[in-house]
C-alpha cells in the first residue's frame, strides 16, 4: 500500500507535515465568509483539489514544490473535492467562476480576481498579488 500512495499520493492530506505550504483545511461553509473578509488585508487562495484524480495529485505535489518562502504572505485555503462538494458548489457561485479541478482561485477585496486549473495552476506568478 505505501507504493501506492507514494505514487498517488495519501488521502489523509492532513497526515503530511513536509509541505512547505501552510495549509488552511476548508472544511465549513461558514470559512467561506472568513476568508472573504480576510481577503480585504490579505491575499488569499483556495486550492480545489480531487484525491482520486492523478493529474489532481500531480500538480498538487507541483505547486507545493514551486510554492516559496516569499509566498507566506498567502493564505493557502485547501478544499478536499470529495468531501466537501457542497461548499465546492458555493464557491462556484459566490465567486462566479466554473468548477474546475484542480483548481486555484486568488480572492482579494473579497473577489475572485484570478483562477487557474490543470497545468495552468503551475504557470502561476504568485507575486504578482501581494
Amino acid at each position: 500500500m505505501s507504493l501506492f500512495n507514494n505514487l498517488f499520493g495519501s488521502k489523509d492530506f492532513s497526515k503530511d507535515t513536509k509541505k512547505k505550504t501552510q495549509w488552511i483545511l476548508l472544511t465549513t461553509e461558514n470559512q467561506l465568509e472568513e476568508l472573504k473578509n480576510i481577503s480585504k488585508t490579505q491575499t488569499v487562495l483556495i486550492f480545489k483539489h480531487s484525491t482520486r484524480c492523478g493529474i489532481s495529485n500531480m500538480v498538487i505535489k507541483r505547486f507545493e514544490s514551486l510554492f516559496m518562502e516569499e509566498f507566506q504572505f498567502l493564505k493557502v485555503y485547501y478544499l478536499d473535492l470529495l468531501q466537501y462538494r457542497i461548499i465546492s458548489n458555493d464557491i462556484a457561485k459566490m465567486f462566479e467562476v466554473v468548477h474546475e479541478s484542480p483548481q486555484l482561485l486568488v480572492i482579494k477585496n473579497e473577489n475572485c480576481v484570478y483562477n487557474a486549473s490543470h497545468n495552468k495552476i503551475l504557470e502561476t506568478n504568485l507575486s504578482r498579488f501581494k
